[in-house]
């Protein structure tokens, strides 16, 4: 059976492309969502994945509609890989039920993965750097002398949170943190 996914971000977005070619293509049964692509919780998405049987061909318009990253969408795939359902993508002509398509998306895997490497030796270079140049890493820590004067401008009436916080440069939560604020002041 030929299943369609269909998705579009906003709901002033229409599907009525994605769903004219996902039945042009031959599919029986269409599941969609109205979601960013972002989002972890798609249950249109759910329902097309658990709908799948042996044998069946999950079809989306366009890669970008089912993954939500590259990862994403490997896992997916291979989700389906393990249900033996088949996959197609319309607009890049990939047919994971073919060896030809089967091939180019391993080849997409393969250069998410080495991405992931990169950017993970690339963390790892700079961390490295950092450290020899004698920085921890993660956000530098107030002075004694910022600490103290959040501590004294947060007793002065005058002077809104809001105020304090553009004064010295700090969010409010860090103005929060070190504030010996009472009640009244409040």
């Amino acid at each position: 059976m030929l299943i369609g996914y269909a998705r579009v971000s906003t709901d002033d977005q229409t599907l009525n492309p994605q769903i004219d070619a996902l039945k042009s293509a031959g599919c029986e049964k269409i599941f969609t969502d109205v979601a960013s692509g972002a989002k972890t919780e798609r249950p249109g998405l759910k329902q097309a994945l658990e709908f799948c049987r042996s044998d069946d061909i999950l079809i989306v318009w366009k890669l970008d509609r089912m993954g939500r990253s590259m990862s994403h969408l490997i896992k997916t795939i291979q989700m389906l890989e393990q249900k033996q359902t088949g996959f197609q993508s319309l607009t890049e002509k990939i047919d994971t039920t073919t060896a030809g398509g089967r091939l180019i998306f391993h080849v997409f895997g393969a250069l998410a993965e080495f991405e992931r490497e990169l950017i993970r030796e690339r963390v790892k270079a700079g961390l490295k750097s950092a450290r020899s140049r004698g920085r921890k890493g993660g956000r530098p820590s107030l002075s004694k002398q910022t600490k103290n004067m959040i501590a004294t401008l947060a007793c002065n009436k005058d002077l809104s949170v809001k105020q304090i916080c553009e004064k010295l440069n700090i969010g409010k939560s860090t103005f929060y943190k070190y504030a010996k604020i009472t009640d009244d002041f409040i």
